[in-house]
């Protein structure tokens, strides 16, 4: 398995998608900091690069990078390998690239500018993100041969937890104002990775104005380290959960 993560992350790195990736991500957060008074404000326009543009590229470029990739997959069946090793090489190797661009573009400046907590935390959110991400794109590209119903798929996961999600909650918000839903919103909230990465960060940041409803309930509900403590084992379920599915039907798969 370590060979096929190893032949997946160098070929990755020869992409010029992720090179342009990096560079993006290099350029918005150096002149987010070197444009801004104070780092604060340099924080939150890295905070929606995070929270938007990571989770984008991440689930288009796997998706697209596994289709792209099925005669080299095919050739590996061929081999005395376990589909196990195979498939769980491809998410790891995927992973671990998106990662490294995510860390060299943005990373870098994020520990210069603001080596604490918030920077910190900063980093593990999108590293974690570019996984969920990742993990939701093998599962996209599994449940359907069809290249464009597979990049339609992931395009829709995106979507739906970048902008449709807030909507939908709010919509309930308002619906059920009368009613004491609280604690209600606190499990709707997790069905969102974005909205939790959001909270950590924000937990961090400590500006409960800007978290919107769904993040100052939780916050107020939970409290600042058991949140973090259930966000991030929430997060880490959304990388393992999806990932798990898309194994098991590729496993079962006849390719």
């Amino acid at each position: 398995m370590n060979k096929i993560i190893k032949i997946i992350f160098l070929d990755i790195l020869k992409s010029k998608i992720i090179i342009a990736y990096t560079l993006m991500l290099g350029i918005l957060s150096w002149s987010s900091f070197a444009m801004e008074d104070n780092s604060a404000k340099g924080l939150l326009t890295i905070l929606n690069v995070i929270l938007f543009t990571v989770p984008l590229v991440s689930i288009l470029f796997s998706t697209i990078y596994i289709y792209n990739s099925s005669e080299f997959i095919e050739l590996l069946l061929s081999q005395p390998v376990k589909r196990k090793k195979i498939w769980t090489g491809l998410f790891l190797g995927l992973s671990l690239s998106l990662i490294l661009a995510f860390l060299l573009g943005a990373g870098i400046p994020l520990l210069v500018y603001s080596l604490d907590n918030i920077g910190i935390m900063m980093i593990l959110m999108g590293i974690m993100i570019s996984m969920v991400f990742t993990s939701l794109a093998c599962l996209s590209s599994i449940l359907t041969r069809d290249k464009a119903k597979g990049i339609g798929i992931s395009i829709m996961l995106w979507l739906y937890f970048a902008l449709l999600f807030d909507g939908i909650v709010l919509f309930l918000l308002f619906q059920l104002s009368e009613y004491p839903i609280e604690n209600a919103m606190v499990g709707i909230t997790a069905l969102s990775p974005i909205d939790l990465a959001r909270i950590q960060i924000l937990l961090q940041l400590d500006i409960s104005a800007m978290m919107g409803y769904t993040g100052a309930v939780f916050k107020n509900f939970f409290g600042t380290s058991t949140g973090l403590i259930v966000s991030f084992l929430l997060l880490c379920s959304w990388i393992i959960i999806p990932f798990w599915i898309s194994l098991k039907k590729f496993i079962k798969k006849d390719l």
